[in-house]
């Protein structure tokens, strides 16, 4: 794959230093990453209106990510409801380890594509 628009369920605005959300409908940010060539060439790091929605959280998130023509979305997990709808959308998933770093987690993510 030549390019690939990541989004990362985050924890804050620190970018590829940040770490997972342990939610993914609630994360309060989402890191996108633009990857060409498998080098990073992008970074953006933008609010998740679903954050504080009492339900019905993740598949807002999940229409927010497909208005941002997202191909990959990094979480340490996924709810049926959200994970249905990035597959109607046509936007690959992959489960990340919570503890990570957003940087250990592309690396992740772009060793499991490429095998």
């Amino acid at each position: 794959m030549d390019k690939i628009r990541i989004a990362i369920a985050t924890r804050g605005h620190k970018g590829l230093e940040d770490k997972l959300s342990k939610v993914y409908g609630k994360a309060k940010t989402f890191t996108l990453v633009d990857i060409e060539e498998g080098e990073v060439k992008n970074v953006k790091i933008v609010d998740n209106p679903g954050a504080t929605y009492d339900q019905g959280s993740g598949p807002i998130a999940s229409k927010t990510l497909a208005e941002l023509k997202i191909d990959l979305v990094l979480a340490s997990q996924l709810g049926p409801g959200a994970l249905e709808l990035l597959r109607c959308h046509k936007i690959d998933t992959i489960i990340v380890d919570v503890n990570s770093t957003i940087a250990e987690a592309i690396e992740e993510a772009l060793s499991r594509i490429n095998n």
